[in-house]
């Protein structure tokens, strides 16, 4: 008996996802709750979430805390829905982490499509005791060329 139930929790065992990272949990919640942030056009969210020398590079090029802030939460992007999914955490030491992830959404800024899907890198760094993004940076991905 004891060896059925040894094979019984063996078998229950095999199609059990490991346990996540406690951290890829922590900074997939913060980042989903930027972009919860980006579609409500709260910039006060990125006050917080941003470091002070924060650098976002995107299709448009270069920008700082400031101008992201400022952006955010002005009434020139309009998100009607996104998706983020495939988070993916790389730890470079207890200080330094990248989550990247694959971003879908319908958004049009001064009435032109953001381009959609793209790859995200979001580089997160612990300072006085809380995680902070510190460079932002996505990829428009390519459409794959006809067979």
């Amino acid at each position: 008996m004891i060896t059925r139930l040894a094979a019984l929790a063996a078998l229950l065992t095999l199609g059990t996802a490991p346990s996540p990272d406690p951290l890829e949990s922590q900074l997939t919640t913060i980042e989903k709750q930027s972009w919860v942030a980006w579609k409500a056009r709260d910039g006060r969210f990125f006050q917080d979430f941003l470091s002070d020398d924060h650098v976002e590079v995107g299709n448009t090029g270069i920008a700082t805390k400031a101008q992201v802030v400022a952006f955010v939460g002005s009434p020139v992007c309009v998100v009607a829905s996104y998706a983020v999914d495939h988070f993916r955490l790389t730890r470079f030491d207890d200080h330094t982490a990248l989550l990247t992830y694959r971003a879908e959404q319908d958004t049009k800024c001064n009435g032109a499509p953001v381009p959609s899907p793209t790859w995200v890198s979001s580089l997160y760094v612990l300072r006085n005791g809380k995680w902070q993004n510190a460079l932002y940076q996505h990829s428009g991905v390519e459409p794959a060329p006809p067979a």
